[in-house]
Protein backbone atom coordinates (compact mmCIF):
# COMPACT_ATOMS: atom_id res chain seq x y z
CA UNK A 1 0.00 0.00 0.00
CA UNK A 2 1.41 3.31 -1.07
CA UNK A 3 2.04 5.73 1.80
CA UNK A 4 0.54 9.23 1.53
CA UNK A 5 3.26 11.91 1.47
CA UNK A 6 3.37 14.07 4.56
CA UNK A 7 2.88 17.24 2.58
CA UNK A 8 -0.40 15.88 1.18
CA UNK A 9 -1.55 14.88 4.68
CA UNK A 10 -0.72 18.35 5.98
CA UNK A 11 -2.72 19.97 3.20
CA UNK A 12 -5.68 17.70 3.99
CA UNK A 13 -5.58 18.64 7.68
CA UNK A 14 -5.33 22.35 6.90
CA UNK A 15 -8.21 22.08 4.43
CA UNK A 16 -10.35 20.26 7.00
CA UNK A 17 -9.61 22.88 9.68
CA UNK A 18 -10.32 25.65 7.20
CA UNK A 19 -13.67 24.06 6.30
CA UNK A 20 -14.61 23.68 9.99
CA UNK A 21 -13.62 27.28 10.66
CA UNK A 22 -15.75 28.42 7.72
CA UNK A 23 -18.72 26.46 9.09
CA UNK A 24 -18.22 28.10 12.48
CA UNK A 25 -18.15 31.56 10.91
CA UNK A 26 -21.37 30.83 9.05
CA UNK A 27 -22.92 29.47 12.26
CA UNK A 28 -21.99 32.65 14.15
CA UNK A 29 -24.05 34.68 11.70
CA UNK A 30 -27.14 32.52 12.31
CA UNK A 31 -29.73 33.15 15.07
CA UNK A 32 -28.88 29.81 16.71
CA UNK A 33 -25.30 30.41 17.89
CA UNK A 34 -25.99 33.09 20.53
CA UNK A 35 -29.03 31.20 21.82
CA UNK A 36 -26.91 28.07 22.25
CA UNK A 37 -24.26 30.00 24.20
CA UNK A 38 -26.87 31.55 26.53
CA UNK A 39 -28.45 28.16 27.15
CA UNK A 40 -25.04 26.72 28.04
CA UNK A 41 -24.21 29.63 30.38
CA UNK A 42 -27.54 29.33 32.19
CA UNK A 43 -26.95 25.60 32.62
CA UNK A 44 -23.30 25.55 33.69
CA UNK A 45 -22.84 28.82 35.63
CA UNK A 46 -23.67 28.25 39.33
CA UNK A 47 -25.90 30.78 41.13
CA UNK A 48 -26.05 29.21 44.60
CA UNK A 49 -25.82 31.91 47.26
CA UNK A 50 -22.74 32.00 49.48
CA UNK A 51 -24.25 31.39 52.92
CA UNK A 52 -21.42 33.18 54.76
CA UNK A 53 -21.79 36.32 52.65
CA UNK A 54 -25.60 36.09 52.93
CA UNK A 55 -25.34 36.84 56.66
CA UNK A 56 -24.51 40.44 55.78
CA UNK A 57 -28.03 40.80 54.33
CA UNK A 58 -29.85 38.89 57.11
CA UNK A 59 -31.54 41.96 58.63
CA UNK A 60 -33.68 42.12 55.46
CA UNK A 61 -34.99 45.59 56.30
CA UNK A 62 -33.98 47.55 53.22
CA UNK A 63 -34.93 51.20 53.17
CA UNK A 64 -34.19 53.77 50.48
CA UNK A 65 -34.59 56.68 52.89
CA UNK A 66 -31.60 58.85 53.72
CA UNK A 67 -29.57 57.38 56.57
CA UNK A 68 -26.34 58.04 58.42
CA UNK A 69 -23.03 56.78 57.13
CA UNK A 70 -22.35 53.37 58.74
CA UNK A 71 -19.70 53.63 61.45
CA UNK A 72 -20.22 57.35 62.05
CA UNK A 73 -21.10 58.73 65.48
CA UNK A 74 -24.66 59.47 64.36
CA UNK A 75 -25.04 55.96 62.96
CA UNK A 76 -23.80 54.31 66.18
CA UNK A 77 -26.11 56.56 68.20
CA UNK A 78 -29.04 55.54 65.98
CA UNK A 79 -28.30 51.84 66.51
CA UNK A 80 -28.08 52.38 70.26
CA UNK A 81 -31.38 54.28 70.21
CA UNK A 82 -33.18 51.51 68.34
CA UNK A 83 -31.80 48.94 70.78
CA UNK A 84 -32.95 50.89 73.84
CA UNK A 85 -36.29 51.62 72.19
CA UNK A 86 -36.81 47.89 71.59
CA UNK A 87 -36.30 47.28 75.31
CA UNK A 88 -38.67 50.15 76.17
CA UNK A 89 -41.38 48.77 73.88
CA UNK A 90 -41.59 45.69 76.08
CA UNK A 91 -42.68 47.86 79.02
CA UNK A 92 -45.72 49.06 77.04
CA UNK A 93 -45.36 52.43 78.73
CA UNK A 94 -45.65 55.46 76.43
CA UNK A 95 -43.84 57.61 78.99
CA UNK A 96 -40.74 55.39 78.76
CA UNK A 97 -40.73 55.69 74.97
CA UNK A 98 -41.03 59.46 75.11
CA UNK A 99 -38.22 59.62 77.65
CA UNK A 100 -35.89 57.57 75.44
CA UNK A 101 -36.72 59.73 72.44
CA UNK A 102 -36.05 62.95 74.37
CA UNK A 103 -32.66 61.58 75.45
CA UNK A 104 -31.91 60.60 71.85
CA UNK A 105 -32.57 64.14 70.65
CA UNK A 106 -30.25 65.45 73.36
CA UNK A 107 -27.60 62.93 72.28
CA UNK A 108 -27.91 63.99 68.63
CA UNK A 109 -27.48 67.63 69.66
CA UNK A 110 -24.31 66.79 71.63
CA UNK A 111 -22.84 64.87 68.68
CA UNK A 112 -23.61 67.72 66.27
CA UNK A 113 -21.87 70.17 68.61
CA UNK A 114 -18.80 67.89 68.82
CA UNK A 115 -18.68 67.60 65.03
CA UNK A 116 -18.89 71.38 64.69
CA UNK A 117 -16.02 71.82 67.16
CA UNK A 118 -13.87 69.37 65.19
CA UNK A 119 -14.58 71.27 61.96
CA UNK A 120 -13.63 74.59 63.58
CA UNK A 121 -10.47 73.04 65.02
CA UNK A 122 -9.40 71.76 61.58
CA UNK A 123 -10.03 75.15 59.98
CA UNK A 124 -8.02 77.01 62.61
CA UNK A 125 -4.56 78.12 61.33
CA UNK A 126 -1.77 75.94 62.69
CA UNK A 127 1.70 77.15 63.66
CA UNK A 128 4.29 74.87 62.04
CA UNK A 129 6.64 73.25 64.51
CA UNK A 130 9.80 71.29 63.99
CA UNK A 131 9.01 67.61 64.18
CA UNK A 132 11.33 65.46 66.30
CA UNK A 133 13.76 63.27 64.38
CA UNK A 134 12.59 59.66 64.43
CA UNK A 135 14.71 56.70 63.47
CA UNK A 136 13.41 55.21 60.19
CA UNK A 137 13.49 51.62 61.49
CA UNK A 138 11.52 52.57 64.60
CA UNK A 139 8.98 54.47 62.49
CA UNK A 140 8.53 51.49 60.17
CA UNK A 141 8.07 49.10 63.09
CA UNK A 142 5.53 51.40 64.73
CA UNK A 143 3.65 51.76 61.44
CA UNK A 144 3.41 47.99 60.96
CA UNK A 145 2.12 47.55 64.50
CA UNK A 146 -0.51 50.23 63.92
CA UNK A 147 -1.73 48.64 60.69
CA UNK A 148 -1.90 45.21 62.31
CA UNK A 149 -4.15 46.41 65.12
CA UNK A 150 -6.22 49.08 63.39
CA UNK A 151 -9.30 46.96 62.71
CA UNK A 152 -9.45 45.45 66.20
CA UNK A 153 -8.87 48.86 67.70
CA UNK A 154 -11.68 50.45 65.69
CA UNK A 155 -14.04 47.61 66.58
CA UNK A 156 -13.31 48.11 70.29
CA UNK A 157 -13.86 51.85 69.97
CA UNK A 158 -17.23 51.33 68.25
CA UNK A 159 -18.34 48.88 70.95
CA UNK A 160 -17.27 51.23 73.74
CA UNK A 161 -19.05 54.11 72.02
CA UNK A 162 -22.20 52.02 71.62
CA UNK A 163 -22.20 51.16 75.33
CA UNK A 164 -21.68 54.81 76.24
CA UNK A 165 -24.62 55.88 74.09
CA UNK A 166 -26.85 53.15 75.53
CA UNK A 167 -26.01 54.32 79.05
CA UNK A 168 -26.73 57.92 78.01
CA UNK A 169 -30.13 56.92 76.58
CA UNK A 170 -31.04 55.09 79.78
CA UNK A 171 -29.78 57.50 82.43
CA UNK A 172 -29.37 61.04 81.03
CA UNK A 173 -31.62 63.46 82.94
CA UNK A 174 -34.15 65.30 80.78
CA UNK A 175 -37.04 67.59 81.61
CA UNK A 176 -40.42 66.73 80.10
CA UNK A 177 -43.72 68.50 80.50
CA UNK A 178 -46.52 66.33 81.85
CA UNK A 179 -48.86 67.36 79.04
CA UNK A 180 -46.30 67.11 76.25
CA UNK A 181 -47.88 65.40 73.17
CA UNK A 182 -46.51 62.16 71.76
CA UNK A 183 -44.13 62.70 68.85
CA UNK A 184 -45.20 60.94 65.64
CA UNK A 185 -41.61 59.79 65.12
CA UNK A 186 -42.09 57.33 68.00
CA UNK A 187 -44.71 55.41 66.04
CA UNK A 188 -42.46 55.32 62.96
CA UNK A 189 -39.56 53.99 65.03
CA UNK A 190 -41.77 51.35 66.65
CA UNK A 191 -42.99 50.23 63.22
CA UNK A 192 -39.38 50.10 61.96
CA UNK A 193 -38.24 47.95 64.90
CA UNK A 194 -41.18 45.57 64.53
CA UNK A 195 -40.58 45.30 60.79
CA UNK A 196 -36.89 44.52 61.31
CA UNK A 197 -37.71 41.82 63.86
CA UNK A 198 -40.29 40.21 61.57
CA UNK A 199 -37.98 40.27 58.56
CA UNK A 200 -35.09 38.84 60.55
CA UNK A 201 -37.36 36.07 61.84
CA UNK A 202 -38.54 35.25 58.30
CA UNK A 203 -34.97 35.23 57.00
CA UNK A 204 -33.92 32.86 59.80
CA UNK A 205 -36.82 30.48 59.23
CA UNK A 206 -36.60 30.48 55.42
CA UNK A 207 -35.12 27.41 53.75
CA UNK A 208 -31.78 28.02 52.01
CA UNK A 209 -33.15 26.80 48.69
CA UNK A 210 -36.31 28.91 48.88
CA UNK A 211 -36.45 32.09 46.82
CA UNK A 212 -37.71 34.82 49.13
CA UNK A 213 -39.70 37.87 48.09
CA UNK A 214 -37.56 40.54 46.38
CA UNK A 215 -36.57 43.61 48.37
CA UNK A 216 -35.27 45.81 45.56
CA UNK A 217 -34.83 46.23 41.82
CA UNK A 218 -31.16 46.35 40.79
CA UNK A 219 -30.44 47.83 37.35
CA UNK A 220 -26.95 47.55 35.87
CA UNK A 221 -25.72 50.30 33.57
CA UNK A 222 -24.80 49.37 30.02
CA UNK A 223 -22.83 52.43 29.02
CA UNK A 224 -23.14 56.08 27.99
CA UNK A 225 -22.98 57.94 24.69
CA UNK A 226 -23.22 61.46 23.26
CA UNK A 227 -26.60 62.96 22.49
CA UNK A 228 -27.56 63.92 18.95
CA UNK A 229 -26.16 67.41 19.53
CA UNK A 230 -22.72 65.88 20.06
CA UNK A 231 -22.25 67.61 23.43
CA UNK A 232 -24.54 66.18 26.12
CA UNK A 233 -23.85 62.78 27.68
CA UNK A 234 -26.84 60.42 27.76
CA UNK A 235 -27.48 56.72 28.35
CA UNK A 236 -26.79 54.46 25.38
CA UNK A 237 -29.24 51.97 23.87
CA UNK A 238 -28.19 49.12 26.19
CA UNK A 239 -28.84 51.22 29.30
CA UNK A 240 -32.01 52.77 27.88
CA UNK A 241 -33.62 49.39 27.22
CA UNK A 242 -32.79 48.25 30.75
CA UNK A 243 -34.40 51.39 32.13
CA UNK A 244 -37.50 50.88 29.99
CA UNK A 245 -37.81 47.40 31.48
CA UNK A 246 -37.36 48.99 34.92
CA UNK A 247 -40.40 51.23 34.34
CA UNK A 248 -42.54 48.16 33.72
CA UNK A 249 -41.22 46.22 36.71
CA UNK A 250 -41.43 49.18 39.11
CA UNK A 251 -45.04 49.82 38.14
CA UNK A 252 -45.92 46.26 39.11
CA UNK A 253 -43.84 45.76 42.27
CA UNK A 254 -43.21 49.26 43.72
CA UNK A 255 -39.80 48.34 45.15
CA UNK A 256 -36.75 50.53 45.87
CA UNK A 257 -34.54 50.91 42.78
CA UNK A 258 -30.75 50.49 42.89
CA UNK A 259 -28.86 51.95 39.92
CA UNK A 260 -25.36 50.51 39.55
CA UNK A 261 -22.40 51.81 37.56
CA UNK A 262 -20.79 55.14 36.72
CA UNK A 263 -23.89 55.68 34.55
CA UNK A 264 -26.10 55.81 37.68
CA UNK A 265 -26.65 59.62 37.82
CA UNK A 266 -27.64 59.67 34.14
CA UNK A 267 -29.91 56.67 34.69
CA UNK A 268 -31.52 58.44 37.66
CA UNK A 269 -32.18 61.52 35.52
CA UNK A 270 -33.71 59.38 32.74
CA UNK A 271 -36.10 57.72 35.20
CA UNK A 272 -36.96 61.03 36.89
CA UNK A 273 -37.99 62.51 33.55
CA UNK A 274 -40.54 59.68 33.34
CA UNK A 275 -41.88 60.09 36.85
CA UNK A 276 -39.94 57.33 38.63
CA UNK A 277 -37.64 58.14 41.57
CA UNK A 278 -34.54 56.03 42.20
CA UNK A 279 -32.84 56.97 45.48
CA UNK A 280 -30.16 54.27 45.81
CA UNK A 281 -27.19 55.07 43.58
CA UNK A 282 -23.99 53.03 43.32
CA UNK A 283 -21.97 55.21 40.96
CA UNK A 284 -18.39 54.09 41.48
CA UNK A 285 -18.23 50.66 39.84
CA UNK A 286 -16.30 50.33 36.57
CA UNK A 287 -17.05 46.68 35.69
CA UNK A 288 -19.45 43.83 36.44
CA UNK A 289 -17.49 42.56 39.44
CA UNK A 290 -17.59 46.00 41.04
CA UNK A 291 -21.27 46.39 40.08
CA UNK A 292 -22.16 43.37 42.18
CA UNK A 293 -19.78 44.00 45.05
CA UNK A 294 -20.51 47.69 45.55
CA UNK A 295 -24.28 47.21 45.10
CA UNK A 296 -24.20 44.45 47.72
CA UNK A 297 -22.37 46.75 50.14
CA UNK A 298 -24.91 49.51 49.50
CA UNK A 299 -27.83 47.15 50.15
CA UNK A 300 -26.15 45.93 53.33
CA UNK A 301 -25.69 49.49 54.61
CA UNK A 302 -29.32 50.31 53.85
CA UNK A 303 -30.66 47.42 55.94
CA UNK A 304 -30.11 44.28 53.88
CA UNK A 305 -31.77 42.62 50.87
CA UNK A 306 -31.42 38.82 50.64
CA UNK A 307 -33.20 38.74 47.27
CA UNK A 308 -33.38 41.32 44.48
CA UNK A 309 -34.78 41.60 40.98
CA UNK A 310 -31.87 41.94 38.58
CA UNK A 311 -32.28 43.78 35.28
CA UNK A 312 -29.69 43.40 32.53
CA UNK A 313 -29.51 41.72 29.12
CA UNK A 314 -29.75 37.94 28.65
CA UNK A 315 -26.05 37.49 27.84
CA UNK A 316 -24.87 39.47 30.85
CA UNK A 317 -27.31 37.77 33.23
CA UNK A 318 -25.59 34.42 34.08
CA UNK A 319 -22.24 35.99 35.03
CA UNK A 320 -23.90 38.77 37.01
CA UNK A 321 -26.17 36.39 38.91
CA UNK A 322 -23.17 34.29 39.90
CA UNK A 323 -21.27 37.31 41.22
CA UNK A 324 -24.27 38.53 43.21
CA UNK A 325 -24.64 35.03 44.69
CA UNK A 326 -20.99 35.11 45.80
CA UNK A 327 -21.80 38.39 47.56
CA UNK A 328 -24.71 36.76 49.41
CA UNK A 329 -27.66 37.97 47.32
CA UNK A 330 -30.15 35.79 45.48
CA UNK A 331 -31.39 37.22 42.18
CA UNK A 332 -34.58 37.01 40.17
CA UNK A 333 -33.61 37.44 36.51
CA UNK A 334 -35.51 40.09 34.53
CA UNK A 335 -34.06 40.17 31.02
CA UNK A 336 -33.95 43.46 29.15
CA UNK A 337 -33.95 43.37 25.32
CA UNK A 338 -30.88 44.00 23.22
CA UNK A 339 -30.65 47.05 20.90
CA UNK A 340 -30.90 44.68 17.91
CA UNK A 341 -33.24 41.72 17.44
CA UNK A 342 -32.29 38.29 16.19
CA UNK A 343 -33.39 37.63 12.61
CA UNK A 344 -34.14 34.32 10.93
CA UNK A 345 -31.18 34.65 8.54
CA UNK A 346 -31.03 38.10 7.00
CA UNK A 347 -29.77 40.67 7.81
CA UNK A 348 -27.10 38.51 9.41
CA UNK A 349 -25.25 41.53 10.88
CA UNK A 350 -27.88 41.75 13.63
CA UNK A 351 -27.32 38.11 14.51
CA UNK A 352 -23.58 38.75 14.64
CA UNK A 353 -24.16 41.52 17.24
CA UNK A 354 -25.76 38.91 19.50
CA UNK A 355 -23.07 36.32 18.79
CA UNK A 356 -20.31 38.81 19.58
CA UNK A 357 -22.02 39.70 22.87
CA UNK A 358 -22.46 36.02 23.71
CA UNK A 359 -18.78 35.30 22.99
CA UNK A 360 -17.65 38.14 25.24
CA UNK A 361 -19.77 36.98 28.17
CA UNK A 362 -18.74 33.35 27.66
CA UNK A 363 -15.03 34.25 27.78
CA UNK A 364 -15.54 36.65 30.72
CA UNK A 365 -17.42 33.97 32.67
CA UNK A 366 -14.70 31.40 32.02
CA UNK A 367 -12.09 33.91 33.19
CA UNK A 368 -14.04 34.69 36.38
CA UNK A 369 -14.57 31.03 37.24
CA UNK A 370 -11.07 29.76 36.40
CA UNK A 371 -8.79 32.72 37.09
CA UNK A 372 -10.88 34.94 39.35
CA UNK A 373 -12.05 38.53 39.18
CA UNK A 374 -10.01 41.67 39.52
CA UNK A 375 -11.90 44.52 41.10
CA UNK A 376 -11.63 46.82 44.08
CA UNK A 377 -12.81 45.47 47.42
CA UNK A 378 -14.45 48.72 48.52
CA UNK A 379 -15.64 51.78 46.55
Amino acid sequence: MKKTPWIVRLVQIVALLFALFGCLIVFIYTPFYSSLIVRALNYFVPVEVNEVAAKSQKMASLSDHESYEPGSDMWIARQAYLKVMEEAIQTKNAQDLMLVQARYKALQKNIEEDIQKEVEEKNRPQVPLLAPVVDQAEASSASEATVANVFDFNAKLDDEQMQYYIKFLKTHPVEMAASEPVDDEIFKDIALIQNQNENEKKATQAKPTHLSEPYAIVVLGGGLTLDKNGKDIVVNDYTRLRLEKTLTVEKQYKLPIVLSGVEAPYMQRWLAERGVEAKLLEDRSMNTCENTRFSSLLLQKKGGAPTVMLITDRYHMPRTRRLFALNGIETIAIEAPMPTHLTRWRPSEKNYDHSRRANYEMLATMRDMWVGTECREVP
